[in-house]
């Protein structure tokens, strides 16, 4: 598995845009892709639909991994996440032996990252401002939709 890498900006931009439409429907702002790592393509996409769904499991990565189906293909999928996957979105990953997880950011949360490298995903953490500025508006906003997403 390679990623090529001219894709990864693309790929970034369209979980951000993900987690704008969260923001936007009073959610999480936290989006995700799935893409073809050889072909650039993204598969599937998701946000974070917790508050809209009324569901604690409709995480960003969950939502896109539900949304891309069933599917064979899951080795040569690279997942990418404008946060750190929690323990249950980092779980998924393992389970369907995605290789590579893309994060966003992760200095407002640091999910089960070395639980997936220690699984043999590898990990790459890009710290985007705009990632990192999506998490600072909703701890600033609100701060207790954050503790309850995170189960404080």
């Amino acid at each position: 598995m390679t990623t090529d890498n001219t894709h990864v900006g693309d790929w970034l931009n369209a979980a951000i845009e993900q987690a704008e439409m969260s923001w936007h429907q009073g959610g999480i702002p936290i989006g995700s892709v799935l893409a073809d790592a050889s072909t650039g393509e993204i598969v599937s996409r998701g946000h974070n639909e917790r508050v809209q769904k009324g569901d604690p499991t409709a995480h960003a990565e969950v939502a896109c991994i539900r949304s891309a189906g069933r599917r064979r293909d899951w080795q040569s999928l690279t997942l990418v996440s404008t946060l750190s996957p929690c323990s249950m979105c980092s779980g998924t990953a393992v389970l369907f032996k995605i290789p590579h997880v893309i994060v966003g950011e992760n200095m407002s949360f640091q999910g089960a990252e070395q639980w997936m490298i220690d699984h043999g995903i590898k990990l790459t953490i890009l710290n985007d401002p705009r990632c990192i500025a999506l998490m600072e508006r909703l701890l600033c906003e609100k701060p207790d939709l954050w503790a309850e997403d995170i189960g404080q």
